[in-house]
């Protein structure tokens, strides 16, 4: 009986063995199967190209001059001449205000030019001294400049070729000198103030031609040079501004209006890549590429962008001439991993 149930024992345990066997089998047939099976990827192979360093920046238009007309003391605004819109030219008069005072300057300046001519024959008769008469001169070069000045702040001129943007008075107002009379703005040319990247610092250059194209005006683009480089960088924006001056002869051009300025900064020979293949690093602003190997496996590559032309990227550095990068399928991928490639 003992040796009977032994022998039951060990075929229940050979039994039990062999059942084990065949599902270790299973499992380890599973884990080769899912290890050979290589993710597909589409690639493309990349090369140098030439890469056109445009950048393009938004402005507003500018008046190249913009003169707030006034006169330095208070009056009774007896004339005016232009209202908004007027076209007008330097020297053209554009407001009065009362002349009393000036009349007056006038009166007294003569008085003391002919007393200046009488004391002048007296001293050449030896009756007055070189002291005295220059006293008097002073004295009468003093009125004159005083005249002169009130005759400038009397009769206001135009000190530009340009439009009339801002009329504050009308005639018969008091001048309150809370506001100027008339703003003018000469509009032939036209400036615009852009900021450019600090990067691109050494590469703008006083005389460069840009182009300039404005929501107001579709379809049709300007043509305008720098004319100042500003010589400091804005540390909030990391910017300089550069003046950029429009002949605007047809006066097209109006201040106000929203400009996009694009900037050439000339050329570069560097590698240009899909964008699709572009993989950003969550957390971060880094961006990455997977790069195909001979043996068919994978690196991820860290790669420094450039530009960006529509749907492609120029790379300044981490891809090489003739590489290939992976463009499709990247989801199910990591670094060194075997891959397989869609015809």
């Amino acid at each position: 009986m003992k040796t009977i149930f032994r022998t039951m024992l060990i075929a229940g345990a050979v039994v039990m063995a062999a059942g084990c066997g065949n599902s270790g089998n299973k499992a380890a047939e599973q884990t080769v199967a899912a290890v050979e099976e290589a993710p597909s990827v589409s690639v493309e192979q990349v090369t140098v190209r030439e890469v056109p360093q445009n950048a393009t920046y938004t402005s507003t238009v500018q008046a190249y001059v913009k003169n707030n007309i006034a006169p330095q003391m208070t009056g009774r605004i007896t004339k005016i001449n232009a209202e908004i819109g007027d076209f007008v030219t330097k020297g053209q008069v554009l407001a009065e205000i009362d002349k009393v005072q000036l009349l007056q300057s006038q009166l007294q300046l003569q008085n003391q030019e002919v007393e200046l001519a009488r004391l002048k024959s007296l001293y050449e008769a030896g009756g007055l001294s070189k002291s005295d008469l220059d006293a008097i001169e002073l004295q009468y070069n003093v009125t004159k400049a005083q005249m002169e000045n009130l005759l400038e702040n009397t009769v206001l001129r135009s000190p530009v070729d340009g439009v009339v943007t801002a009329r504050n008075y009308d005639q018969g107002d008091m001048y309150s000198m809370s506001a100027p009379i008339y703003t003018v703005e000469q509009i032939v040319p036209v400036k615009l103030l852009v900021g450019i990247s600090e990067s691109d610092y050494t590469k703008v250059k006083k005389g460069d031609s840009v182009e300039i194209t404005v929501d107001a005006v579709p379809g049709k683009t300007f043509h305008g040079k720098i004319e100042k480089i500003y010589p400091t960088i804005d540390p909030a924006t990391r910017t300089f501004t550069v003046e950029v001056v429009i002949d605007n002869s047809y006066k097209t051009l109006r201040p106000g209006m929203f400009a996009r300025v694009n900037v050439n900064f000339g050329s570069n020979n560097n590698v240009v890549i899909p964008d699709v293949a572009v993989v950003k690093q969550q957390g971060s602003g880094e961006r990455f590429v997977y790069i195909l190997n001979d043996d068919n496996t994978v690196t991820y590559q860290k790669v420094v962008l450039g530009r960006r032309m529509g749907a492609e990227y120029e790379v300044l550095e981490g891809v090489e001439d003739g590489a290939k990068v992976v463009t499709g399928g990247q989801i199910r991928l990591k670094d060194g991993i075997k891959v397989t490639v869609n015809k």
